[in-house]
């Protein structure tokens, strides 16, 4: 938490609120060795960790962390210290590498190799997803897939929504990269591409794959959800494959009830 600025500050570094009555608080550090003056309300959204979420949504320099997929504004001098650099040009956000350390520190103390579980064992290409992105679909879930798409259905993996995914202006899904080159079609540049995905009802739906470049690094997108969006209230999003056939079936998962919403 920010502490309170003992300085005279005349209007907020965000804001501009020049109100006498304003109590000004420390916000990131400046290039100059100082701090940032915020108003109460910019200081409150800085300290939650929602500052270039709401005020810099629309600048450049956005890129999703490896591991969680989650968007950081890099470059930015608000979210510079929020996340890491990688060795091969990705980033990494604070909270997946504190995690990422501990289950490293874990994994040496006990000399132990983590055992894939039987809802982790599907292709050889799911053993390079991370952990997370890993799906949990019981069998009489799967089989009620594989009933209203007419085909057998393997899962291949989940992510649960960060606030920009759920962003109906945006109406846009982050596809992990790792599983955006696993399961979804090749691209040969940023162009966008037509793809038709089904739901777990066996609907289908026209949405556009694309990627954008982010310094030697890339970030996959679904774009043209509004509509899927508007149906459904979703929170999570397991990704399935018809077998045979390689068509994908995108469902909804509850993450609070821990059960399926479409």
């Amino acid at each position: 938490m920010a502490s309170p600025s003992s300085s005279i500050t005349s209007f907020c570094f965000q804001c501009e609120d020049s109100s006498n009555s304003v109590t000004f608080r420390n916000g990131w550090r400046l290039r100059s060795g100082k701090f940032a003056q915020l108003c109460h309300r910019c200081a409150s959204v800085y300290e939650y960790g929602r500052f270039c979420e709401i005020f810099h949504p629309s600048d450049d320099g956005w890129r999703d962390c490896e591991s969680c997929g989650k968007l950081i504004h890099c470059g930015c001098i608000v979210s510079f210290n929020s996340y890491l650099l990688l060795d091969f040009g990705g980033i990494m956000c604070m909270e997946c590498s504190k995690k990422n350390f501990i289950l490293a520190r874990n994994r040496c103390l006990s000399h132990e190799t983590p055992v894939p579980t039987e809802e982790s064992q599907l292709d050889a290409t799911q053993t390079m997803i991370e952990p997370q992105y890993r799906p949990r679909v019981t069998e009489s879930k799967l089989q009620k897939i594989s009933i209203n798409c007419g085909h057998g259905v393997t899962p291949l993996f989940q992510k649960s929504l960060t606030a920009t995914d759920a962003d109906l202006t945006l109406s846009r899904l982050v596809i992990p990269k790792k599983c955006a080159e696993a399961y979804f079609p090749p691209l040969s540049g940023p162009h966008k591409i037509p793809i038709s995905i089904l739901d777990t009802d066996g609907k289908e739906w026209n949405f556009h794959f694309r990627f954008w470049p982010n310094s030697r690094s890339k970030m996959y997108v679904l774009e043209g959800l509004r509509d899927y969006m508007v149906s459904k209230k979703w929170q999570a999003v397991t990704f399935y494959r018809i077998e045979p056939g390689q068509k994908l079936v995108m469902g909804l998962r509850n993450t609070s009830a821990g059960s399926s919403t479409s």
